[in-house]
């Protein structure tokens, strides 16, 4: 995570260093609602496959530096320092009455956040009236935490691409988003080394910042 945020920082600064640019700093607030969709495969097997889809609503915030061209031309970084929950749940499996490897019953929970969200973004006026497209590049860690009875998930770093459009009067912009992450993949440890989650996630979001 350290090395994507390094190289985040340097593309930033090439950007400032090669274009006369004015630099603002800022900060925003945002709301949204993230859908996940996912399955957790039992063993590995194809045939025991847990399905779920689950949307959250979420409120945060964000602070962020970028360059402004005189062309009107932004690019920016934006770091979002509190987690956003992709969503969380419970469920509980019956024993099937036999006393082998494949016995599973209990209670499970578990839930994941996204965290260190990191976007280097551009945006690209449209007319004369404020108004610019939105381009941005995601890159995050999704963290789980989970109570299961024979195998635990670990951590996965992800990337995802921004689409949208914005409104930039004075010192404030005001901006609408979609976000599509890559394919989230993870591995159980432990009893039941087996299972795997696969997951894809994606979300929608209003945002108003400042900038000084």
């Amino acid at each position: 995570m350290k090395n994507k945020l390094l190289a985040y920082i340097f593309s930033f600064l090439f950007v400032c260093g090669v274009v006369n640019a004015e630099v603002k700093f800022g900060a925003s607030l945002m709301v949204g609602q993230a859908e996940t969709s996912g399955h957790e495969l039992e063993s590995g097997s194809a045939d025991d496959k847990n399905s779920k889809t689950i949307k959250e609503t979420f409120y945060g915030g964000s602070i962020f530096v970028e360059a402004i061209g005189d062309n009107g031309v932004a690019i920016g970084l934006d770091y979002v320092p509190l987690d956003v929950e992709l969503g969380s749940g419970k469920r509980t499996d019956s024993d099937d009455g036999t006393n082998d490897a494949a016995d599973d019953d209990g209670t499970r929970s578990a839930s994941a956040d996204v965290v260190n969200l990191i976007t280097l973004y551009t945006n690209i006026p449209v007319g004369t009236g404020g108004y610019y497209a939105l381009l941005g590049v995601h890159s995050a860690t999704v963290e789980t935490a989970e109570t299961l009875p024979n195998s635990s998930y670990g951590n996965e770093d992800i990337l995802g691409l921004q689409v949208g459009a914005g409104l930039r009067s004075g010192n404030f912009k005001y901006e609408f988003s979609y976000s599509d992450f890559e394919d989230i993949k993870l591995s159980g440890t432990g009893g039941n080394s087996g299972n795997k989650i696969e997951a894809d996630a994606d979300a929608m979001m209003f945002k108003i910042a400042y900038g000084f």
